[in-house]
């Protein structure tokens, strides 16, 4: 399959893919100096690395888990590692999103006597500072 069918079928710039092959993610078939063909496979090897990314993988953490002929090796540690950072991103998300709604929707005259925004503003405090001391650790 030449280059521009791939860029065609899948939507990856041939930049990209060009990037992708000097990473060692895909490999074209074609001989050095002419223009890139991929096989078949290069469309689910793309898929796979399009997947890996939106789990929040590094390219280089996607190379690891491929085979030189494409096949994935799956790393279940990390795997789960980052199922895990997804879950406490998605935890902090959901507990900023309710913050929100009652703010938005709290009756208190002001939002310093709310007891409820009082005590979101001290978690959030507590994240924060949580979130400081991992990335100076």
């Amino acid at each position: 399959m030449d280059i521009s069918e791939v860029t065609r079928r899948t939507g990856v710039p041939a930049s990209a893919l060009r990037f992708y092959e000097k990473k060692g993610l895909i490999s074209s078939v074609s001989p050095a100096g002419k223009r890139r063909r991929f096989a078949p496979e290069v469309l689910d090897q793309l898929a796979l690395i399009a997947l890996g990314q939106e789990g929040g993988l590094s390219l280089d953490e996607i190379r690891a888990m491929l085979s030189a002929q494409g096949a994935p090796q799956v790393d279940r540690k990390l795997l789960l590692a980052k199922a895990d950072e997804i879950d406490a991103t998605i935890k902090r998300l959901k507990a900023m999103s309710e913050c929100l709604r009652h703010t938005a929707v709290c009756p208190a005259p002001s939002h310093a006597q709310c007891p409820t925004f009082q005590r979101l503003l001290k978690t959030a405090a507590a994240v924060r500072r949580k979130k400081s001391q991992r990335a100076s650790s």
